[in-house]
């Protein structure tokens, strides 16, 4: 079975075409700067170095068609025609309530993502846009939605609902939703397997740290809480992201600033976190480097970050009544050794202790802990793609 993955954002669609008997990836790339100048096409074919091309890119129906071309063409392609694809999965951020699991695409389902629109402005509409084009080009065959938010539909009303006038839930479905559930389920499972143990009986913390960020306690392989809430701009700071703030902060900022509700928005998820605190970048890899050289505001930066990751690391271990591991993935996650190291240097308490030497070691899959460490301490190296992959065989199998 071929699975090609698809994950489309407004001006770019990333795709990815597996062979599911192996796992292993054909070839992958990304349509880049759709409907702008000087688009291009990236693509990896599998032992190939990458082809870059810019060609006519003015909507996702034309990205898509450029993937199909690319995929089927005989020098740069892996598979003959697009009949060798058994299903096409797609990322999709929002599901709001409607979906606890990835569904086959019918006209109901886009409709029902298109509801979630108003949840998630920035993320649905290109998701839809890509689906569409999908559609259009290749109508025979079977298309999955994978959520970002089903892995949460598990969290407990307790921990979801605000406390706001109920009617506020009752009307407008205002409740934390949550994000990254795809990777916090991958990363979970596979620290599971590194264990050796059943993944229902495991009590682990999932720490998806990247621009974007979150956190999630996952018990028996649910989600039982996370960071992220209403919209991704909840929980953690990031990288421009101001994260937790106490809300009346909100209207405070419209007043003196004198913003309008969007550009209030704006200022909080584009130009806060790390950015608006070092005042240097929200790439952490520069601000690592200033503190190195002595920058006082790029070492608030980092400080806060880690007390944030270190905080909710205890909280959900109280949560799920224990911890049995913690894992780092994403960018963040995987390459700093610096933010891993500091978000759990006051842990030990919960029996978190991570060996040094194995921190500063690169690899996709580790376990860093001390050898006295009582909670074992992982990186995962998230493979989101994948796992929307194996979502769509497993559905595949089931009609």
């Amino acid at each position: 079975m071929k699975v090609l993955v698809i994950n489309s954002g407004s001006s770019s669609l990333k795709y990815q075409l597996m062979e599911m008997k192996t796992e292993n990836v054909l070839a992958k790339g990304i349509c880049e700067r759709i409907g702008l100048e000087q688009p291009l096409l990236k693509h990896t074919k599998q032992g190939s170095d990458t082809l870059v091309r810019e060609m006519d890119l003015s909507d996702h129906t034309k990205a898509m068609s450029a993937v199909i071309n690319i995929l089927t063409d005989a020098e740069t392609g892996v598979i003959v025609d697009m009949q060798e694809i058994s299903v096409v999965g797609h990322r999709v951020v929002h599901g709001g309530e409607k979906f606890a699991h990835s569904v086959i695409i019918n006209d109901e389902v886009i409709r029902s993502i298109e509801e979630c629109v108003d949840l998630a402005p920035l993320h649905n509409p290109p998701s839809i846009c890509g689906i569409k084009a999908c559609m259009s080009l290749m109508p025979e065959t079977p298309m999955v939605a994978v959520f970002d938010t089903a892995f949460h539909q598990t969290v407990p009303v307790h921990a979801f609902l605000y406390a706001l006038p109920y009617e506020m839930y009752e009307k407008y479905r205002i409740r934390k939703y949550g994000f990254h559930g795809t990777s916090h389920q991958y990363v979970a499972q596979r620290v599971a397997e590194l264990l050796g143990r059943n993944i229902e009986d495991t009590k682990i913390v999932t720490c998806h740290l990247g621009n974007g960020a979150s956190i999630c306690a996952v018990k028996g392989g649910k989600s039982m809480d996370t960071t992220m809430g209403f919209t991704p701009l909840a929980g953690l700071a990031m990288g421009t992201r101001c994260g937790d703030i106490d809300p009346a902060i909100v209207t405070f900022l419209m007043n003196k600033l004198n913003l309008t509700s969007e550009e209030v928005n704006d200022y909080m998820n584009k130009a806060s976190g790390m950015l608006g605190i070092t005042g240097i970048s929200s790439d952490f890899r520069n601000i690592l480097a200033a503190y190195l050289d002595g920058n006082e505001r790029a070492k608030i930066g980092l400080d806060m970050f880690c007390y944030r990751v270190e905080n909710y690391i205890a909280q959900y271990a109280g949560v799920m009544g224990g911890i049995d591991a913690v894992v780092f993935t994403a960018g963040i996650g995987e390459n700093n050794p610096y933010i891993r190291s500091h978000s759990v240097e006051n842990l030990g308490f919960l029996g978190i202790k991570i060996d040094e030497e194995k921190n500063n070691t690169k690899a996709d899959e580790i376990d860093i802990s001390a050898d006295d460490a009582r909670v074992r301490t992982f990186v995962v190296a998230t493979n989101e793609e994948l796992a929307i992959a194996r979502e769509c065989k497993v559905l595949m199998q089931w009609h």
